[in-house]
C-alpha cells in the first residue's frame, strides 16, 4: 500500500485505539517517507495478533 496516503492514516488511527501496525520490521509510523508514491507491505491488527507477525518475522529473517 501508498505509504503517505493509506497505510499512515490507517496506522495513525489503529495505534490510538490500542492495536499495532508494521511493516514487519518497523512500526509503519517511523518509516521515512522518500518518494510521494513509496509502498510499503504493512500488518495490523489487535497488538498481540500483530506482535505474532513481528516474532514470525524474526524468528526466519536470522535464518
Amino acid at each position: 500500500m501508498r505509504l503517505l496516503y493509506e497505510c499512515n492514516p490507517m496506522a495513525y488511527i489503529m495505534e490510538q485505539a490500542g492495536g499495532l501496525a508494521t511493516t514487519g520490521t518497523m512500526p509503519v509510523l517511523d518509516v521515512v517517507p522518500e518518494a510521494i508514491h513509496q509502498r510499503v507491505p504493512i500488518f495490523m491488527g489487535s497488538r498481540e495478533d500483530v506482535e505474532e507477525v513481528i516474532d514470525f518475522f524474526k524468528k526466519y529473517e536470522s535464518s
